[in-house]
């Protein structure tokens, strides 16, 4: 089917405009900030673009490309709510042989019947109903699947949990490498200098080693904010899609 290609294909495309904007707001932030605040947001201007603080930029705006794929998705999975694939008519009655068939050769011609969560449930609890007429191992199944989709939508924020888990990573490198450079020319510097030389520089060094842990708590917070968020939009979709299957198919399912 096409719509897997084409979702994919999203997913692809949204990676790429993420590290693209990625890229345009970490210039754009050099360019725009007075040199202290850009060396503790994009890093030190000796070593920009290639910076710890310029990777953190880019990996929080991965992160919420793919936040945008998973808010798309939880928008369409509701817009499946309105494809009217079962009756709304609270005295239709849902019986096999007379109307049941129609309803399932609906819901398997639509484009996202091996998709969609809405479709994909419609499916198998019509087909379980219509191989053991029986309503109780349909609401049984209308669970169990559930539960499974439940998992689904948890797996697709793998992806984003390593995303929130590798910034303050970053962060911690960049402190490590940034106290190992400080000693590094503190080992280099003449002790005949003058100690407030000493200090000044290692201060300075010191500083922008702890800032890219400050920067990366501050963007790994606001990412899994707003990926409870997204998740929370998805799973909210996934139960007003139980909540439609009961009220429009389990308990309408009539038995002669």
């Amino acid at each position: 089917m096409s719509v897997p290609r084409l979702t994919g294909e999203g997913r692809a495309t949204a990676l790429l405009v993420s590290v693209g904007a990625g890229v345009a707001v970490v210039f754009a932030l050099h360019a725009a900030l007075p040199p202290e605040f850009a060396q503790m947001i994009v890093g030190p201007p000796a070593n920009f673009p290639f910076t710890i603080h310029a990777a953190e930029w880019l990996a929080f705006f991965v992160g919420l490309g793919e936040l945008f794929v998973r808010l798309r998705s939880a928008g369409s999975e509701l817009a499946e709510l309105d494809r009217n694939y079962l009756p709304h008519d609270r005295q239709v009655a849902l019986q096999i042989g007379k109307n049941l068939e129609d309803y399932y050769r609906r819901v398997r011609e639509s484009e996202t019947a091996d998709v969609r969560f809405l479709p994909r449930l419609i499916q198998r609890i019509i087909r379980q109903y219509h191989g053991s007429r029986s309503i109780d191992q349909a609401h049984s199944l209308l669970n169990s699947s559930l539960e499974l989709f439940m998992h689904e939508i948890d797996l697709r924020y793998s992806m984003l949990r390593y995303t929130a888990w590798v910034i303050p990573s970053l962060g911690f490198i960049g402190t490590v490498v940034g106290i190992a450079g400080a000693l590094r020319k503190a080992g280099a510097i003449d002790p005949t200098q003058m100690a407030d030389n000493i200090l000044g520089r290692l201060t300075t060094d010191l500083g922008v080693a702890f800032d890219t842990t400050m920067l990366a708590l501050a963007l790994s917070m606001v990412l899994v904010f707003l990926m409870h968020l997204v998740q929370g939009r998805e799973e909210a979709a996934l139960n007003r899609i139980a909540q439609y299957c009961t009220d429009n198919l389990i308990i309408r399912f009539y038995k002669d």
